[in-house]
């Protein structure tokens, strides 16, 4: 299969190593909404039993990466994505599967424009980190990006 023809899931796994270290799990990526899921692996365990700190930062900042590539990839032949920076809170207890549902904190038209301006756009991904048992929310993120003009 060849990268025009994979999914941004599929691109990502095949192309991020440790995307499939932890046996990541993409559910769901358009440019509105990514879902990824962390299955309960022992071998990424913390030491109070759930997934270590780790791996649910990995676990959102690459379900933000989901989502980027998805409302941007048409823009990769004249830019870049970058993660600038990022902000993880983490609030519960995870125990078992987690999953990381990422959204956009900036209309994708109102980012392509500024790139069309000649700027290099920043935007936040919000991303929720839930418990699949209860959807309690057990960690929040907010990766900045942007888009470096190539060149």
């Amino acid at each position: 299969m060849s990268a025009d023809q994979m999914s941004v899931g599929e691109l990502l796994a095949a192309t991020v190593p440790m995307a499939r270290t932890l046996n990541l799990e993409f559910l769901e990526t358009s440019a509105e909404r990514a879902v990824v899921r962390l299955p309960d692996q022992a071998d990424y365990h913390n030491h109070v039993g759930g997934p270590h700190a780790g791996a649910m930062f990995t676990l959102a900042e690459s379900a933000s990466g989901a989502i980027v590539l998805a409302a941007f990839g048409e823009q990769l032949s004249r830019a870049v994505p970058l993660a600038v920076k990022a902000e993880i809170a983490y609030k519960k207890l995870a125990k078992g599967v987690v999953t990381a549902t990422a959204t956009l904190g900036r209309p994708a038209a109102e980012v392509v424009a500024e790139l069309d301006a000649g700027g290099r756009p920043e935007f936040p991904v919000t991303v929720a980190i839930t418990r699949d048992g209860d959807g309690a929310v057990t960690g929040e993120m907010t990766v900045v990006w942007t888009l470096r003009p190539n060149g």
